[in-house]
């Protein structure tokens, strides 16, 4: 089995694979994540819950964008596990090329999520990961990786609001029920959410006029189902986007 693994600026991703099957999957928060038997004790807790044991695991694909939980993972996988971890920056096949300005640049989770789109639909394609960042990953027919869009998150833009504006309170990223907002609390999330929304179709728009193509669109993330049934946009919702991607490119890399 596969123990695949996303490190993230805000939770630590996990999931195990009985070939295509995602037989678990769960989470923990970045921040709990301060050692390596820490992590290994949650995932190998989680994974009893579902009858898994740690010699069931026989191979561990890694993304992070956290480096220092890199080296915690890795630590993690050779320890508990027994196995060497795949970090996806120093794999040789990762199922897209890169044609950017400055490809050591790209985080490895908008790789594995160009590659998964790719894998998954072919291209061109259109990646929208409503995460910590929001962003917009291109791949074309070839699968070429030809860049992106970073925003801030739905969550970060909330949080930065209310910690510079002294009089307006902390908000749920949350739909009002109508745009115009009848008190500051329904304001404020419409501000947010319908922005985002506003944001989301715009970009991709502005991405499809600029390559020539109505290139597939398909969304990931903690906060894109709210967002995604409000627009006609998303062809495809895939929350678990990047852990499918870390299994593809294992895949690619046995043998």
């Amino acid at each position: 089995m596969l123990l695949a693994v996303d490190i993230g600026n805000t939770n630590l991703k996990f999931a195990v694979f009985d070939g295509e099957h995602m037989v678990v999957s769960d989470r923990l928060s970045t921040g709990a994540s301060n050692s390596p038997s820490d992590t290994a004790e949650y995932m190998c807790a989680a994974l009893a819950r579902h009858g898994i044991r740690e010699s069931d695991i026989d191979g561990v694909s890694l993304c992070s964008v956290v480096p220092p939980l890199t080296t915690m993972m890795e630590r993690a996988a050779a320890e508990t596990f027994g196995v060497t971890a795949l970090d996806i920056k120093r794999a040789t096949r990762r199922g897209v090329t890169l044609d950017v300005d400055k490809p050591d640049g790209v985080g490895t989770d908008r790789i594995v999520n160009a590659a998964a789109a790719y894998g998954l639909y072919g291209g061109p394609g259109i990646v929208v990961d409503f995460g910590t960042a929001t962003t917009f990953d291109v791949v074309t027919e070839h699968g070429v990786f030809i860049g992106g869009v970073i925003a801030p998150g739905i969550s970060l833009a909330s949080e930065a609001l209310t910690a510079r504006a002294a009089q307006l309170p902390p908000i749920a990223p949350v739909f009002p029920e109508n745009v115009i907002g009848r008190d500051t609390d329904q304001a404020m999330r419409s501000g947010l959410m319908y922005g985002y929304l506003g944001l989301m179709e715009g970009v991709i728009q502005r991405i499809r006029a600029e390559i020539g193509s109505e290139a597939r669109v398909i969304a990931t993330g903690g906060l894109v189902e709210p967002i995604a049934e409000r627009t006609t946009f998303i062809d495809e919702l895939e929350p678990d986007l990047t852990l499918q991607g870390l299994r593809l490119i294992w895949e690619l890399n046995q043998g």
